[in-house]
């Protein structure tokens, strides 16, 4: 049984006060169509079109990005409308979903309930009850609980708005009698449109089977017309979001001070404090802690790690029980080996530290391979720009950089050398040796690196 997906997106969202399309405004770091779509493509239907209209110029390149079909509906003069401009989508289809890109929390096994609801030729509505449906399109049936019609709220009297079962706009049709139908809706009600609700009646003259399938969760089913309602599913998307991530063996210190903006995979016994915003895909292994204020962008952060409060952690791979923060940047391309330490106001950017490697507080390290057991003093910069280009630094094993040195790149700290406090590095660093600059670089040969004092 094949099946066609069409997204309604051509609404202009006034209500929203906003120069951006409605579909494109975010829930949970993703645009509401996005999350539209994305449930959408795991029906695996013959086709995907969404009916673009107010804000295409914004709407429709995003969605070409993604390989998406796009209809353009110039005039809105409502869903029946909208619909049929996406004919050539669906004709060839045994069935027509219809979704609409300003319900984002729809759920796959609804959609997958109300497509299998009945026969191939029956309608499927899916609907909801509410206890306030102000706005909503009304439900009616008979004594016999069949479905009559959908009335819209402008023209339903006082007794059809006492119903509080209604019309979430979504619906699956049989593709045939979708194509003959919509020519036949007429625009003659409050708002001179052309519903696509209208279906039912038309269904029920022609003897056509009404099936439906009612939403448990009206947050599931709920549009967004405005920011009010916006923040509202933003709070239901979270608590949802909070709610999985503990049933997956994480502890969330306080869940509505958690945001989850992106998909995450965890481990166990993890343990994330307040006021830390993961944002794109993050992988975090078991026993990872992670303090408050923290933001987390596409990052790997393995088994045992520490991030202290403060930090900000973007497209990095963080190794086994590493320590990083507080209050540091870990721009992308960096990668901590296992029992690494990047510490207090240290950024590093593209840059690979090797393992039981300590830039311990106030460093910039860029464009930097650095081996293993590497002590960084404070205050290092590597000077990897020139005005122009960019230049790497290699620093081999065993290394100690005073603090307050630059390295100039592109530049070579060999295995086992010692860089004196206060070091401008513009020439190679022999290995095993201490090397140090006041206006003049010079190498001591034989020198030996002070031994700690055992007390």
């Amino acid at each position: 049984m094949s099946l066609s997906v069409i997204i309604l997106a051509a609404g202009k969202g006034t209500r929203m006060k906003s120069s951006k399309p409605k579909v494109m405004h975010t829930l949970g770091g993703k645009s509401l169509l996005q999350h539209v779509i994305d449930t959408a493509r795991q029906l695996n239907p013959c086709e995907l079109a969404v009916v673009c209209g107010n804000g295409a110029s914004e709407v429709v390149p995003y969605l070409q990005a993604q390989g998406i079909n796009t209809v353009m509906q110039h005039e809105q003069h409502g869903t029946g409308h909208a619909v049929e401009q996406a004919k050539d989508f669906f004709q060839k289809s045994d069935q027509v979903l219809v979704l609409y890109g300003d319900v984002p929390m729809i759920e796959l096994a609804t959609l997958q309930a109300l497509i299998n609801e009945g026969d191939s030729t029956s309608l499927k509505v899916l609907t909801a009850l509410l206890d306030d449906p102000t706005g909503y399109g009304r439900i009616v049936r008979d004594v016999d609980d069949k479905m009559l019609c959908i009335t819209e709220e402008k023209d339903a009297d006082e007794q059809t708005k006492l119903i509080n079962e209604v019309n979430t706009g979504i619906m699956c049709i049989t593709a045939k009698w979708l194509d003959d139908t919509l020519a036949k809706l007429d625009n003659n009600n409050a708002q001179g449109e052309y519903y696509l609700t209208d279906l039912i009646a038309m269904a029920v003259e022609q003897g056509i089977e009404i099936n439906s399938v009612t939403s448990e969760d009206e947050m599931e089913v709920a549009g967004v017309n405005n920011r009010v309602q916006l923040a509202e599913l933003e709070s239901y998307y979270q608590q949802k979001r909070a709610t999985e991530l503990m049933m997956a063996g994480v502890t969330l210190r306080d869940p509505a001070r958690v945001d989850i903006r992106g998909d995450m995979n965890v481990g166990q016994d993890i343990t994330v404090d307040i006021n830390v915003i993961f944002e794109g895909t993050n992988t975090i292994g078991d026993n990872v802690k992670i303090d408050a204020n923290c933001i987390i962008k596409d990052a790997i952060i393995s088994e045992g790690a520490h991030i202290l409060p403060n930090t900000i952690i973007e497209s990095s791979e963080i190794g086994a029980n590493v320590s990083v923060g507080p209050f540091a940047r870990l721009r992308p391309g960096t990668v901590l080996s296992a029992n690494a330490k990047v510490g207090n106001f240290v950024e590093i950017k593209n840059a690979n530290i090797g393992e039981g490697s300590k830039v311990n507080h106030l460093s910039y390290i860029g464009d930097t391979d650095m081996g293993s057991d590497v002590n960084i003093g404070a205050g290092v910069i590597t000077c990897n720009y020139d005005g122009a280009n960019k230049h790497r630094t290699t620093i081999g094993d065993h290394v100690f950089v005073g603090s307050d040195s630059q390295l100039v790149a592109p530049v070579t700290v060999e295995n086992g050398a010692t860089i004196g406090a206060g070091t401008t590095l513009r020439k190679n660093a022999p290995e095993g040796s201490l090397t140090l600059t006041k206006s003049e670089q010079r190498t001591v040969t034989g020198w030996k690196r002070p031994v700690k004092n055992k007390k």
